[in-house]
């Protein structure tokens, strides 16, 4: 195993686990297979094990097969406060002590405020008290280092990582969404910062290996290097220094020893030219099934009427690569929670976004595609009130 080192030196696992796609056995988790897997990937090497209080079950079995395996001080536990629920200072401490208790442990190694999109829900916990709180928690050493996970935009990106000392971030990033999210500008940003990065999906949620189009699926077979669609994924990501650490949600045997022997000889700087030539290969091979060719770089942006072109366009994409479903669950579930979600029933037509597009996308027309694929009346009003159960009065 290949590892980095985190703000504080310490030696973490360039393959984590993430714990969130355990296997189901009935309403429960199969707790005697995870146990198996969560073993075989400590055996192999890997300590960065991520869960939170929103996976439900999730918690409680890694720390019971920590514990009942006396495993806790070989590894680092990565847990979240879900801070979209938080209300008051009270209900931060509430839910950090039940996190423990759920860890069966004292101290969590990695604490994350988690899926923020918007500077304003950091500011939102600083009025509550955050900041003082994550001080008397890492004196009394509950918490040894603070960091956030991240779904939204660059431009979002950037006012959260420079509004307080993190240890770490976590973001999503593969090869597709190079230039979404927060993409390889957020990843340099952080880099340049000395913030180390832990990345989740890495796969899509396995769509990179399970929903890749025949296409990319031929690149892949007449590629002379023989590796895997997951391995391209992996190897990509392990390329890149600012990455700290790439999360798997490992639901098998046969994937933990996979992952492991990729992660134990991907190293910095193994990747050459002619396998990022391979990866735009499988990447254009993908992208011949979106909906509109943006490029996610912003050059239409900033919208006078607060449109997120960008962002839009990247979940009408997803519609098309992926399931129409999960494009219109993300987009109540990632820009739906924002104060300003930059939804395209917005747009005013004005035609200013055209004329700064370097791919001289029809914009608006295609805006209101998206609008009328990804937002039909039901999901409308879901999101509606979703908005008003999450975001602050």
């Amino acid at each position: 195993m290949i590892y980095r080192k985190d703000k504080l030196g310490n030696d973490i696992s360039l393959l984590g686990y993430g714990c969130m796609r355990f296997t189901r056995k009935g309403a429960a988790f199969d707790y005697e297979k995870a146990e198996k897997e969560v073993l075989l990937a400590i055996e192999g090497g890997v300590n960065y094990f991520d869960t939170a209080y929103l996976y439900l079950g999730s918690e409680e079995l890694l720390g019971k097969i920590l514990a009942e395996n006396k495993l806790r001080e070989k590894v680092k536990i990565a847990t979240k406060l879900p801070q979209y629920l938080i209300r008051t200072s009270e209900a931060i401490d509430k839910t950090f002590r039940e996190e423990l208790s759920r860890l069966k442990t004292d101290y969590v190694d990695f604490y994350l405020m988690h899926m923020m999109t918007d500077i304003r829900e950091w500011e939102k916990l600083k009025a509550l008290g955050i900041e003082e709180w994550i001080a008397a928690r890492k004196a009394e050493g509950s918490i040894r280092q603070i960091g956030f996970s991240f779904h939204g935009n660059t431009e979002e990106f950037l006012p959260i990582l420079d509004a307080y000392p993190w240890d770490f971030c976590q973001i999503q990033y593969n090869y597709l969404d190079e230039n979404s999210q927060a993409g390889r500008r957020g990843l340099k940003a952080a880099g340049e910062r000395g913030i180390p990065v832990v990345i989740m999906e890495p796969l899509r949620g396995g769509k990179l290996v399970n929903m890749l189009p025949k296409e990319a699926k031929e690149v892949i077979a007449e590629n002379k290097r023989g590796y895997t669609a997951a391995e391209w994924s992996f190897r990509w990501l392990y390329d890149q220094p600012e990455i700290m650490c790439v999360l798997s949600g490992m639901n098998s045997e046969e994937m933990v020893r996979e992952n492991i022997k990729i992660a134990s000889d991907a190293a910095e700087g193994s990747f050459t030219d002619e396998d990022r030539v391979a990866i735009d290969k499988i990447r254009s091979a993908i992208k011949l099934h979106e909906k509109v060719g943006c490029t996610g770089c912003r050059y239409c942006m900033p919208c006078p009427a607060g449109v997120d072109i960008p962002q839009m366009f990247y979940y009408y994409n997803l519609a098309g690569i992926e399931k129409l479903s999960k494009a219109r669950k993300e987009v109540a579930m990632v820009m739906g929670v924002k104060v300003n979600p930059g939804f395209a029933d917005k747009c005013i037509k004005c035609g200013k976004c055209e004329q700064h597009c370097p791919q001289h996308i029809n914009i608006r027309e295609m805006l209101g595609k998206a609008e009328k694929e990804l937002r039909p009346p039901l999901y409308r009003f879901g999101t509606n009130v979703l908005r008003r159960i999450m975001l602050p009065k």
